[in-house]
């Protein structure tokens, strides 16, 4: 059974504006890392954004984790987002706060308002957070302020957050274009391993086409909205990506 189904999903964001994903259908299945290649402009993050929605489909079927996404009021709505880890492009953290009250407030949907409001999480949670700290390397950095951290570092934290809500899915909005090849390597290994470890399916948003073929066992091409390829990672053939990318401007 597949963690997550899209059929036929199709995305505008205003009601005479452009179609943005024109009939998308795919599944993911539990022990998937799957990525989401194509152009600049192509749907790849509106896509992801439209799983937990983000971004509002216009037409379509999500079915994630046996719920019709699209049907669900806003508290069920949130209930099921805290079943559904996101790392973002651009690390989401709060620069005031410390690596650890970062990783903490991955908590949030399961921790009261008061006690959150207060940080009083859990002893549980504390040792759930310095446990994830210690798997992506920043046992050292624990007190520190996020702004003081390196763009590897905050998207660390970004990992250690996400897996703190114990997800049963992981979205990845390209996790990997604000870091430099060494740093997006080390980060996409990282992703993979805890989440093959820990059991959770990925969809990954990525722009590098070599990083998505090292680490990813499928691969979606998008372009313009439309759904180009949909495999495996060892079927993707040069001319897929010729196809893919025939209409990307260099």
């Amino acid at each position: 059974m597949s963690v997550l189904s899209v059929k036929n999903l199709r995305v505008r964001y205003s009601g005479k504006g452009p179609e943005i994903l024109k009939g998308i259908d795919f599944e993911v299945a539990a022990d998937d890392f799957l990525a989401i290649i194509g152009p600049s402009g192509a749907g790849k993050s509106t896509l992801i954004r439209s799983v937990n929605r983000l971004v509002e489909p216009t037409e379509g079927q999500i079915t994630l984790l046996g719920q019709d996404v699209r049907a669900l009021r806003p508290r069920e709505l949130r209930g099921l987002r805290r079943n559904v880890g996101m790392i973002f492009q651009e690390f989401n953290l709060i620069n005031r706060m410390s690596v650890m009250d970062n990783v903490l407030s991955g908590r949030l949907g399961y921790t009261g308002n008061m006690r959150s409001l207060f940080r009083h999480f859990p002893k549980k949670d504390i040792a759930m957070a310095l446990d994830f700290l210690d798997r992506v390397g920043l046992s050292d950095h624990i007190n520190k302020r996020a702004d003081e951290l390196s763009g590897g570092q905050r998207q660390r934290v970004g990992i250690a957050r996400a897996l703190m809500q114990q997800p049963k899915l992981l979205l990845l909005d390209e996790p990997t274009s604000a870091l430099d090849p060494k740093i997006s390597r080390e980060v996409m290994g990282l992703i993979m391993g805890i989440a093959k470890e820990l059991g959770v399916p990925a969809l990954c948003n990525i722009h590098d086409v070599q990083l998505a073929k090292e680490f990813c066992n499928r691969i979606i091409g998008l372009q313009d909205g439309i759904k180009k390829f949909d495999g495996e990672t060892s079927t993707l053939r040069d001319a897929d990506l010729e196809d893919i990318y025939a209409m990307e401007v260099l």
